[in-house]
C-alpha cells in the first residue's frame, strides 16, 4: 500500500529537493536501504592492520602527525601524471594537475582534487598557530596549507609523501579510479609519456540530460566509452557543491563528462544514446526533476561535434517541431562531482531504482521512443 500511495504523496516535490526525496524512500523501504552499501567505499581498518600494513615512517606521519625529511620522501619531485590518493584509505585527494615545485622538499599542491575528502583543523603543535590538513575517512595526517602558493587559489598544500599513494594515469581504471581518467585528456605534458599513451585515442562529450545518476549507467554500457564522470557544466559558479547547483542559482546543470576512444565509438552513436534517455519535449527540467539544473543540452568540444550536434537537434525538430526544448552550446569548464555521486547506480542499486522507478522515468522515455529505444537505456 506504501508503495502505491507514495508517488502520488511525493512526486509534486520530490524534484525540488531530493533530501525529502530519501526521506520518503527510506519510510517505504522500511530501513530495507540501510543494508545497501554507504556511498562512500572507502574505509579505514583497525589499528593493528595498518600498523602491518605500512612502514614505521607512514605510520608516524598518519596516526601521529610525525613529519618526513624534505627532499627524502618519495613524491617530492614526482612529475608522473596521476592522482594521489590516502595511503590508509584510498580517498582520492589531490592530483599531478595541481602539483608544482615549491622548492619546501615536500610535494606541494594548489587545490584539493576531492574537496570532500578533506578536513582541516588548526594546529598549534610548533607553538604557532597552523591549519592541519587531514583526509575525512581515514582522519590520517597528511600535512598542512599555507596561504603563500601560486595562482588561482594562493594556497599551498604541503603535503607527506609518507601519507599518499600515488595512481598513475595509465592505472586508473585497473585500480577504480576511473571517473579521474577524462581529467588528462587533452592535457599534454612535455616530461610525460605516460599522457602521451592516453590521450592517443581519448575524446571527450558532455551532455545534461536530468538527473546525472541516471545519464552515466546509458554512456557506461557502450563499447568504446573509457570513462563517464558525473559533474556540473555550463554555469557560472566556480567549483559548485551539489546543494549549490541543486538550488538553481548557479546556472549549471547536473551533466555527464563522457571520455571515448572515437576509433571504438563514434560521437554520433553517443548523440543517440543521448536522445534516448531524454524526454527532449520537458522544458522545465526532466521527470520529476525541474529547474534550469535538469535542464537537456549537449556542450560541443569542437567544430566537428558541433557540427554533428546540430545535425542532431535538425533531425529532432522535425520530429518534434517547436516543442523540442534541447539546447545546443559550446562546451565551458567541467566540475566533477562529489565522489559519492559517482557511478551511483553501481554503489547504490536499491537507492537508484527506486528513484528512477518513482520518477517516471523509463515510462516516459517508452512514451517518447517506444520500446525499441537506442540501446544504452539505462534500466
Amino acid at each position: 500500500m506504501l508503495f502505491t500511495i507514495l508517488p502520488n504523496l511525493g512526486m509534486s516535490m520530490l524534484h525540488r529537493n531530493r533530501t525529502i526525496h530519501f526521506a520518503l524512500v527510506t519510510l517505504a523501504l522500511f530501513l530495507a536501504l540501510s543494508l545497501v552499501a554507504d556511498p562512500m567505499t572507502y574505509t579505514k581498518p583497525p589499528l593493528e592492520q595498518i600498523k602491518k600494513k605500512l612502514t614505521p615512517l607512514e605510520f608516524d606521519v598518519t596516526q601521529h602527525e610525525g613529519t618526513e625529511p624534505p627532499f627524502k620522501n618519495e613524491y617530492w619531485d614526482n612529475h608522473e601524471p596521476g592522482i594521489y590518493v590516502d595511503r590508509v584509505s584510498g580517498e582520492p585527494l589531490f592530483s599531478s594537475l595541481d602539483k608544482y615545485e615549491s622548492g619546501t622538499g615536500w610535494p606541494s599542491f594548489f587545490q584539493v582534487l576531492a574537496p570532500e575528502n578533506i578536513i582541516k583543523r588548526t594546529d598549534y603543535h610548533l607553538l604557532s598557530k597552523r591549519t592541519e590538513v587531514r583526509s575525512k575517512i581515514a582522519n590520517s595526517h597528511l600535512g598542512h596549507v599555507f596561504d603563500d602558493g601560486p595562482a588561482p587559489t594562493g594556497l599551498r598544500y604541503c603535503m607527506n609523501s609518507a601519507a599518499l599513494r600515488f595512481i598513475p594515469v595509465t592505472k586508473l581504471k585497473e585500480a577504480g579510479y576511473e571517473q579521474y581518467l577524462a581529467l588528462f585528456a587533452g592535457n599534454k605534458t612535455s616530461d610525460s609519456q605516460a599522457v602521451e599513451k592516453v590521450q592517443v585515442n581519448v575524446e571527450l562529450a558532455n551532455f545534461a540530460g536530468g538527473c546525472f545518476w541516471c545519464m552515466q549507467k546509458p554512456f557506461d554500457k557502450i563499447p568504446g566509452v573509457l570513462s563517464t564522470t558525473a559533474g556540473y557544466t555550463g554555469g557560472i559558479k566556480e567549483n559548485p557543491t551539489y546543494q549549490e547547483v541543486s538550488s538553481g542559482t548557479t546556472g549549471h546543470a547536473e551533466s555527464v563528462q563522457v571520455a571515448f576512444d572515437p576509433k571504438l565509438v563514434s560521437y554520433k552513436k553517443l548523440l543517440d544514446v543521448f536522445w534516448a534517455n531524454i524526454d527532449p519535449v520537458d522544458a522545465e527540467g526532466q521527470f520529476c526533476d525541474k529547474g534550469t539544473q535538469y535542464r537537456s543540452e549537449i556542450f560541443y568540444q569542437n567544430d566537428e561535434q558541433k557540427i554533428l550536434a546540430e545535425s542532431s537537434l535538425l533531425a529532432m525538430k522535425k520530429r518534434f517541431g517547436n516543442k523540442l526544448a534541447t539546447k545546443i552550446s559550446m562546451a565551458s569548464r567541467f566540475y566533477p562531482a562529489e565522489d559519492y555521486h559517482q557511478s551511483y547506480y553501481k554503489k547504490n542499486p536499491v537507492r537508484y531504482w527506486y528513484y528512477r522507478t518513482a520518477c517516471g522515468r523509463d515510462k516516459r522515455l517508452e512514451e517518447v521512443w517506444g520500446k525499441s529505444a537506442a540501446d544504452g537505456k539505462g534500466d
